[in-house]
């Protein structure tokens, strides 16, 4: 089976894991409810979650105790898509090809979806104590996941992004910002596929540089796009960097340093996963396919 093919058929598992985990929309907040799912399902490839799955599947995991973990991780991302878009922040009507939330639902039930998939994250995250009864290694997943979604992981670079907004960023400050804004939610994912399959620290921790490394060139890459990409295509505005006075990597470094330093950290990123005792060539592709993507 081609890479590709692969994708879709793991990415369609991965949806219906998720699906398992939503809210039914009854109830007198029956709106709150479908604008979280409405989120949740508007597309999407489901990034964060497999590459949770593969590095899970790489160090040979057996545990029920992923699936949680997979939804949950989907669930903060999409939260912090949702706070993302709104009016105070990049004030963006579409998201994947889609109105995001607040055009569909209003900014201030788009706050509240967000608030409840949050929520709803750890919720789900610590199902897995059912799925893995007396498991160490869940509660260190779940320690992992909340220490990378808050102020000291995604939540701490999004502040620092919004804060300095229309104004110029060293090279260390933006480096912090994108190592947490963007690189913190994919540590969390690859360290918790390590983390539940049995790995010892000193390979979680080369998990988490190599994740690092991912997050960095993948930010680099979403503002290349911001630049090159096409609307259509992206399923989202281009040039909104610019339009929202945010300083990027393409605007310090130029395009040509950009694509370059996207080389550099993929390599590196291949680099550190070789050394591991294992092999996934679905990961490694997946990985490469994620950092050079064109949409």
């Amino acid at each position: 089976m081609d890479f590709d093919s692969q994708m879709k058929k793991r990415v369609a598992e991965i949806k219906s894991v998720i699906e398992n985990y939503l809210p039914d929309t009854e109830g007198y907040q029956s709106t709150l409810l479908e604008a979280m799912n409405y989120s949740m399902l508007v597309g999407g490839k489901k990034l964060r979650p497999l590459l949770m799955q593969q590095t899970f599947v790489m160090f040979g995991g057996t545990s029920n105790a992923i699936r949680p973990f997979m939804a949950a991780i989907e669930m903060i991302h999409t939260h912090s898509l949702v706070h993302d878009d709104l009016p105070a922040l990049d004030n963006d009507d579409y998201r994947r090809g889609k109105k995001t939330t607040h055009a569909v639902y209003g900014p201030a039930m788009a706050i509240l979806a967000g608030d409840a998939l949050l929520n709803l994250a750890y919720e789900t995250a610590a199902k897995g104590f059912t799925e893995a009864p007396g498991d160490p290694n869940v509660a260190r997943a779940l320690a992992i996941l909340a220490q990378k979604t808050g102020e000291y992981g995604m939540l701490g670079g999004q502040s620092v992004d919004v804060e300095y907004a229309g104004r110029p960023l060293s090279d260390e400050q933006l480096s912090f910002i994108y190592g947490l804004k963007t690189g913190a939610l994919i540590e969390a994912s690859m360290m918790i596929g390590a983390v539940l399959a049995g790995a010892p620290e000193e390979e979680v921790e080369k998990v988490e540089r190599a994740a690092r490394c991912i997050g960095l060139a993948f930010q680099i890459q979403d503002d290349i796009l911001d630049v090159t990409g096409d609307e259509e295509e992206l399923g989202k505005p281009v040039n909104s960097d610019e339009k929202n006075q945010k300083t990027t990597y393409v605007s310090v470094h130029g395009l040509d340093a950009a694509r370059e330093d996207v080389g550099k950290y993929s390599k590196e990123v291949i680099r550190l996963l070789g050394e591991l005792p294992y092999e996934n060539e679905f990961l490694n592709e997946l990985v490469l396919n994620l950092i050079h993507r064109r949409v």
